[in-house]
């Protein structure tokens, strides 16, 4: 950052002289993009590297309730600092032990409706995971403009999602069906030998265009399902860190909190 600052001390005084002024922000942005590998047959659109001091509210914005997510979780998700920080260059969601709310848990949920909506494309998040019985980190999307009608209508797309008593293994998931009745779903998981996913960072990708959708983690693809329709309108990104539910279960005795995951990147990309 020390380097970035000084290079844009520099081109301050450059711009200066030539009379297009442009402040010192704008110049560590434009270099920290310009910093990003290309990759060959992709366009970098829209990106977070959480480089300033805090969330930046131009790109994300919170859901604040404790409505359990539709799948009967114990968290209360805020927009509390405690919960959701950016620090050293990371975006850090923080699920707590805490009575809030009249829940036990609290922890926060992201996301980019409006503010980044895309149709098609390759999202990436380089993240490291919590772990522990009940945690239930999870990178995603749903529809921006609902257009087929609610859940699962409309559709939704798993990036990543853990659990926190298997941290070696991922998921990434469709949604979708003409009721909740008549949910389905396609996906496939990956199983790490060694280290867990909650030991390191690691790089989570879909890719999505009109026919299918591709997951990778870490550049191993793992799984490939071929569906258009609902996922041929815009979707936005979400974050969360949630407690217990359904398919997690609740945490017990020696889950200890608080429980993060760390968010290194959030980059997405689109076909030139």
């Amino acid at each position: 950052m020390k380097a970035l600052l000084s290079i844009a001390a520099m081109l301050m005084v450059i711009n200066s002289s030539t009379g297009c002024k442009k402040s010192g922000e704008e110049i560590v942005a434009a270099a920290q993009t310009d910093s990003i590998p290309q990759l060959p047959g992709w366009q970098l659109v829209w990106n977070d590297e959480f480089s300033g001091a805090s969330v930046d509210l131009s790109k994300w914005e919170y859901e604040v309730n404790g409505d359990g997510g539709g799948n009967n979780e114990l968290q209360y998700y805020t927009s509390r600092p405690v919960n959701s920080f950016v620090q050293d260059g990371k975006l850090t969601i923080s699920a707590m032990k805490e009575s809030y709310l009249g829940k036990q848990f609290t922890s926060a949920r992201m996301r980019t409706r409006n503010k980044g909506d895309w149709k098609y494309g390759r999202v990436e998040v380089r993240a490291k995971v919590p772990y522990g019985r009940g945690m239930w980190p999870a990178i995603w999307m749903l529809p921006t403009d609902w257009e087929y009608g609610g859940w699962p209508m409309s559709g939704e797309i798993d990036i990543m999602e853990c659990l926190g008593h298997d941290p070696w293994t991922v998921y990434g998931t469709i949604h979708f069906g003409q009721s909740v009745a008549a949910h389905q779903q396609m996906g496939g998981k990956y199983t790490r030998s060694g280290d867990s996913y909650a030991g390191d960072f690691h790089t989570y990708v879909v890719e999505w265009d009109s026919t299918s959708f591709q997951w990778y983690v870490d550049g191993i693809k793992y799984f490939t399902a071929t569906k258009s329709s609902p996922f041929d309108k815009r979707f936005h990104l979400l974050l969360n860190v949630a407690v217990g539910g359904n398919w997690p279960g609740s945490p017990d005795e020696f889950t200890v909190f608080p429980q993060t995951m760390t968010v290194d990147y959030v980059r997405v990309y689109q076909r030139l």
